[in-house]
């Protein structure tokens, strides 16, 4: 019943496109060939503009519908990069570039939008103009805030804006959504505590940094435990400690880096400040100095509650009533389309990858099945939020 039919006849052309994205991996801003081959698309399907090198590698194809009384423009988004993962699969298709390949599904959204790209400039059935955005770089080079800094909204008058993601054990055919904060914001900290190095036979003669490193990953633990409304979320995470090089020396310094996860500004300040705090006074305790360094990564990815509604009503109608959950809870990765909701109201959905391997796994494949579910919600956003006169 939902899938839209033309869209199901493409669905084979369609795989094809993911699979040789696949086959083809890159990474961050270096999406050449991808973004070449998706401008090359773009202006073979007949969108009314392609433009590329926005956001450095990002591509934007502009169609228009068949009339535009409303003036309206509606964007969808879509992310090309891939992650510096060694593939572990046995696909014919699998990436021809060793330590690269698409983990996170991103050939797959690709594809997806391309598809939609490719049956709305067939259609054009809708009052106003859709605004095809290719993004680079999601994976940790800020794409998003990228294309943002470019221009994209303005240029291209986007006044609201959509993103998609694969969720592997999520059905295939099934979408999931929330209201408000849906995926975390993602800081960065790294520790440089400065001690007094001595031998291991002598520790008094010393300040021995791995102790005060030990305290201060037991300290930041007590943010989440004691100091955030246990109502709220937020992950402090070290990720790595570096000190000493032999067994019988203790190290002058340690360094610890680590990763902060929140779903509020709020929370985010908190967080930040306590980490400051806490590291600056158990250093003092032991007698060691500390420098912190943060920085603020990719913001809380937050749905507009009103667009979300509209998503949730048109995910509905391509996947039926009981495959749509509009209440899945919050999660704690991060994604940098929430910079173009900070910018334009807009929302963010999961569509079902089914019962594969996670996301960032060097097993993952994207699940081509799940593609026309995709398509076919981008094309009735379109039609249903532009709808023709």
């Amino acid at each position: 019943m939902p899938i839209i039919n033309r869209i199901a006849d493409l669905a084979d052309e369609i795989a094809t496109w993911r699979k040789d994205f696949h086959e083809h991996p890159e990474l961050l801003f270096d999406v050449h060939r991808t973004a070449g081959i998706v401008a090359d698309k773009l202006k073979a399907f007949g969108c009314d503009e392609v433009v590329t090198g926005i956001g450095q590698t990002g591509v934007v194809g502009v169609i228009r519908g068949r009339t535009n009384t409303s003036g309206k423009v509606i964007g969808l988004r879509a992310d090309m990069d891939a992650l510096p993962i060694e593939e572990a699969t046995d696909l014919p298709y699998k990436s021809k570039t060793a330590g690269k390949m698409h983990a996170c599904g991103h050939d797959g959204h690709t594809a997806m939008l391309l598809g939609a790209a490719k049956y709305l400039s067939e259609t054009r059935n809708f009052d106003g103009t859709a605004i095809m955005i290719f993004q680079p770089a999601e994976e940790g080079g800020g794409g998003g805030d990228a294309m943002v800094k470019d221009g994209v909204m303005e240029r291209f008058g986007v006044q609201e804006v959509y993103g998609m993601h694969n969720m592997p054990g999520l059905p295939v055919g099934h979408f999931a959504i929330r209201p408000g904060p849906i995926m975390a914001a993602a800081d960065r900290f790294s520790v440089t505590i400065e001690g007094k190095g001595a031998h291991a036979a002598r520790p008094h003669d010393g300040i021995d940094t791995i102790l005060v490193a030990s305290h201060v990953v037991t300290a930041l633990q007590s943010i989440a435990s004691r100091n955030v409304d246990p109502l709220e979320s937020v992950v402090v995470s070290v990720c790595a400690i570096k000190a000493g090089e032999t067994f019988n020396v203790i190290p002058q310094t340690a360094e610890l880096l680590g990763t902060v996860r929140t779903l509020s500004p709020a929370v985010q300040d908190l967080a930040e400040s306590r980490i400051r705090a806490l590291v600056d006074s158990v250093c003092a305790a032991f007698g060691a100095k500390a420098t912190v360094t943060y920085w603020r990564g990719y913001p809380v990815t937050v749905n507009d509650t009103e667009k979300t509604s509209f998503v949730v009503d048109v995910a509905k109608q391509v996947a039926g009533d009981g495959a749509v959950d509009n209440a899945v809870a919050p999660m704690m990765g991060s994604e940098d389309f929430s910079f173009m909701l900070n910018e334009r109201p807009g929302a963010y959905i999961f569509v079902g990858n089914g019962n594969t391997a996670g996301l960032h796994h060097p097993a993952y494949n994207f699940d081509d099945e799940a593609a026309p579910y995709g398509v076919s919600l981008w094309a009735k956003i379109v039609e249903s939020g532009m709808p023709a006169r």
